[in-house]
């Protein structure tokens, strides 16, 4: 059944794969593979470098039973699901947890139905160094027919039907977008957020659109099936965040002076780790980030503590050095 399942990915998976991840001789794998053959399973070999086991196309697995660890870790990305922010699909993920546990063995059953009475995630923590502009935050959802499931599931189903969508958007950060189609490429959560990834056009550049920010999802006009070698796992790792910086950085920015060992400190940091360091001649090394906020960056530079000089903008830093001056009387009067 695990040599099924495993093929059933589309793709030839060699002989030696296969004890690799069975944890068993090749001899024995090609002793399996003559067994499902006998069997009727239409198995055949590709020849080759490159070759392995294939399954025919369109060949139909029996219903699978699952061990007491399998039904489990299935289970666990359903309780994982529901600590989101936001689910996708939550009717449907409700009914599948349903169907597992009902084809499941009683004491199978029994032993799952624990499980998810001890087994807890701790949701996504408020990042209070990166808040967000709450009055265009809250516009939008009033705005905003559809619930932000039902968004990423909208989108989710374009991507499983290989179909466009129009999309609509709204950011905090520029003009609201008009309705435009859209060629769905993937789709990835980081940090509790759900991001759309797409082009606006077939060859055009790719983009993400932040799925509590789309004002409303449609599916597009009837299309060609299309195609695309995009891997989700490709700007995973914050690689997507260090793309948009790199745009944002031809917007509004801040530029500070950092210690060595508070540019250390912030290049692990999610947000300001794609920020450009640069290393000055006095020792020092200044990071230059997407900021428009001169009060952002003052408290960024109180956070810091000594070492941390705001460079530029100039004009900003008479309203650092004006909340750096009242921390320190409060700080004084304290002391006296």
């Amino acid at each position: 059944m695990g040599i099924l399942l495993l093929l059933r990915g589309g793709r030839a998976v060699s002989a030696t794969e296969l004890s690799q991840r069975f944890e068993v001789s090749v001899r024995t794998i090609y002793r399996d593979i003559e067994v499902l053959s006998g069997l009727g399973v239409p198995v055949y070999a590709d020849m080759g470098r490159t070759g392995g086991f294939r399954l025919r196309e369109g060949y139909f697995l029996p219903p699978v039973t699952f061990g007491p660890e399998e039904a489990v870790s299935l289970l666990l990305g359903l309780i994982l699901l529901r600590r989101l922010r936001v689910m996708p699909f939550p009717k449907e993920a409700d009914f599948a947890e349903r169907k597992l546990l009902a084809a499941l063995p009683p004491e199978t059953r029994e032993a799952v139905e624990r499980a998810s009475r001890f087994i807890g995630f701790e949701r996504v923590p408020a990042d209070l160094m990166h808040h967000e502009r709450d009055e265009l935050e809250r516009a939008d959802s009033v705005e905003r027919p559809l619930s932000e499931s039902a968004i990423v599931g909208a989108f989710l189903r374009a991507l499983l039907s290989r179909s466009r969508v129009t999309l609509a958007y709204r950011s905090p950060y520029r003009e609201p977008e008009a309705a435009r189609e859209i060629e769905p490429l993937g789709i990835f959560w980081d940090r509790d957020r759900w991001y759309l990834v797409g082009r606006v056009q077939a060859g055009g550049e790719r983009r993400n659109w932040r799925a509590d920010r789309v004002v409303s999802i449609s599916p597009g006009r009837s299309m060609p099936p299309i195609s695309s070698d995009f891997d989700a796992s490709a700007i995973l790792d914050r690689h997507w965040l260090r793309e948009a910086m790199e745009s944002w950085l031809s917007g509004p920015t801040a530029r500070i002076a950092l210690t060595v060992d508070q540019a250390e400190l912030l290049k692990r940091d999610w947000f300001f780790g794609n920020a450009r360091f640069e290393n000055l001649d006095d020792g020092r090394v200044a990071m230059t980030y997407s900021e428009d906020r001169p009060e952002a960056a003052a408290a960024l530079v109180r956070w810091l503590g000594p070492g941390a000089e705001l460079l530029e903008p100039g004009e900003w830093r008479a309203q650092v050095a004006g909340s750096l001056r009242e921390m320190l009387s409060v700080h004084e009067a304290g002391r006296s």
